[in-house]
């Protein structure tokens, strides 16, 4: 996995919890979901490079 993949996952990851967190402070379910949805999508993608890794070597 490059680090630069690696940091960007991380990234999306983290803004995806700023969001969910916002969205719950301000009772903004749809804010809240989109958090949720960044952060799925973040992990999804760390899952993929770490297969892709696993047939590298």
């Amino acid at each position: 996995m490059g680090i630069e993949d690696k940091v960007n996952n991380t990234a999306e990851n983290t803004a995806g919890k700023i969001k969910e967190g916002a969205g719950r402070a301000t009772d903004n379910e749809r804010l809240e979901a989109e958090g949720r949805n960044d952060q799925a999508g973040a992990n999804l993608k760390q899952a993929g490079e770490k297969i892709k890794d696993a047939f590298k070597s």
